[in-house]
Protein backbone atom coordinates (compact mmCIF):
# COMPACT_ATOMS: atom_id res chain seq x y z
CA UNK A 1 0.00 0.00 0.00
CA UNK A 2 1.35 3.37 -1.25
CA UNK A 3 1.44 6.26 0.88
CA UNK A 4 0.50 9.71 -0.51
CA UNK A 5 2.38 12.76 -0.16
CA UNK A 6 1.80 15.03 2.30
CA UNK A 7 2.01 18.80 0.63
CA UNK A 8 2.22 22.16 2.86
CA UNK A 9 -0.59 23.66 3.81
CA UNK A 10 -1.39 27.02 2.29
CA UNK A 11 -3.55 29.68 3.21
CA UNK A 12 -7.18 30.29 2.02
CA UNK A 13 -6.53 34.11 0.96
CA UNK A 14 -3.29 32.83 -0.91
CA UNK A 15 -4.90 30.38 -2.64
CA UNK A 16 -7.56 32.50 -3.88
CA UNK A 17 -5.30 35.38 -4.82
CA UNK A 18 -3.30 32.51 -6.96
CA UNK A 19 -5.89 31.17 -8.54
CA UNK A 20 -7.45 34.78 -9.70
CA UNK A 21 -3.93 35.61 -11.51
CA UNK A 22 -4.00 32.13 -12.98
CA UNK A 23 -7.06 32.36 -14.74
CA UNK A 24 -6.27 36.45 -15.00
CA UNK A 25 -9.30 37.24 -13.20
CA UNK A 26 -7.48 40.18 -11.36
CA UNK A 27 -8.05 43.25 -13.87
CA UNK A 28 -11.83 42.59 -13.79
CA UNK A 29 -12.66 42.31 -10.11
CA UNK A 30 -10.25 45.42 -9.53
CA UNK A 31 -12.14 47.42 -12.11
CA UNK A 32 -15.25 46.23 -9.90
CA UNK A 33 -13.64 47.06 -6.91
CA UNK A 34 -12.85 50.50 -7.59
CA UNK A 35 -16.46 50.97 -8.91
CA UNK A 36 -17.75 49.75 -5.44
CA UNK A 37 -15.10 52.09 -3.74
CA UNK A 38 -16.24 54.71 -5.86
CA UNK A 39 -19.76 54.45 -4.13
CA UNK A 40 -18.83 54.27 -1.07
CA UNK A 41 -16.79 57.09 -0.79
CA UNK A 42 -18.53 59.64 -2.79
CA UNK A 43 -21.75 58.45 -1.57
CA UNK A 44 -23.16 59.48 -5.32
CA UNK A 45 -23.88 55.90 -6.38
CA UNK A 46 -27.48 56.81 -6.92
CA UNK A 47 -26.50 59.50 -9.31
CA UNK A 48 -24.02 58.11 -11.48
CA UNK A 49 -25.08 56.76 -14.78
CA UNK A 50 -21.53 55.94 -15.87
CA UNK A 51 -18.55 54.54 -14.60
CA UNK A 52 -14.81 54.07 -16.84
CA UNK A 53 -11.81 53.38 -15.35
CA UNK A 54 -8.05 53.12 -17.73
CA UNK A 55 -4.88 53.82 -16.97
CA UNK A 56 -5.06 55.05 -13.69
CA UNK A 57 -7.95 57.22 -14.67
CA UNK A 58 -11.55 57.05 -12.92
CA UNK A 59 -13.98 58.50 -15.41
CA UNK A 60 -17.68 59.25 -13.95
CA UNK A 61 -20.68 60.33 -15.64
CA UNK A 62 -23.49 62.14 -12.82
CA UNK A 63 -26.76 62.90 -14.19
CA UNK A 64 -27.03 66.14 -11.30
CA UNK A 65 -25.04 69.13 -12.22
CA UNK A 66 -25.28 69.86 -8.99
CA UNK A 67 -24.12 66.72 -7.60
CA UNK A 68 -20.89 66.89 -10.50
CA UNK A 69 -19.96 70.30 -8.92
CA UNK A 70 -20.11 69.85 -5.24
CA UNK A 71 -18.11 65.94 -6.35
CA UNK A 72 -15.45 68.22 -8.42
CA UNK A 73 -14.61 70.17 -5.28
CA UNK A 74 -14.19 66.74 -3.71
CA UNK A 75 -11.69 65.82 -5.91
CA UNK A 76 -8.64 64.93 -4.01
CA UNK A 77 -9.96 64.32 -1.14
CA UNK A 78 -12.33 61.31 -2.81
CA UNK A 79 -8.94 59.82 -4.81
CA UNK A 80 -7.75 59.87 -0.97
CA UNK A 81 -10.83 58.15 -0.07
CA UNK A 82 -11.34 55.49 -2.84
CA UNK A 83 -7.14 54.44 -2.61
CA UNK A 84 -7.95 53.86 1.22
CA UNK A 85 -10.85 51.91 0.53
CA UNK A 86 -8.79 49.77 -2.12
CA UNK A 87 -6.02 49.37 0.29
CA UNK A 88 -8.09 47.80 3.20
CA UNK A 89 -9.62 45.35 1.26
CA UNK A 90 -8.03 42.24 0.94
CA UNK A 91 -9.76 41.11 -2.84
CA UNK A 92 -7.76 44.32 -4.57
CA UNK A 93 -5.08 43.22 -6.21
CA UNK A 94 -2.24 45.61 -6.02
CA UNK A 95 0.10 44.41 -8.21
CA UNK A 96 -1.65 44.50 -11.32
CA UNK A 97 0.03 46.30 -13.94
CA UNK A 98 -3.26 46.82 -16.09
CA UNK A 99 -5.60 47.90 -13.03
CA UNK A 100 -4.31 49.55 -9.92
CA UNK A 101 -4.98 52.45 -8.07
CA UNK A 102 -6.61 55.68 -8.83
CA UNK A 103 -4.30 58.82 -9.80
CA UNK A 104 -6.94 61.03 -11.42
CA UNK A 105 -10.66 61.36 -11.26
CA UNK A 106 -12.97 62.63 -14.28
CA UNK A 107 -16.22 64.02 -13.49
CA UNK A 108 -18.44 63.99 -16.45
Amino acid sequence: MSRVARKTAVPLDELIREYLRQYRLTAGLNTQRIFAAWDAASGAGRYTVRRYFRDGRLYITVDSSVVRSQLSFQRDTLIEKINALLAADELFTRDDARVGFVQELILK
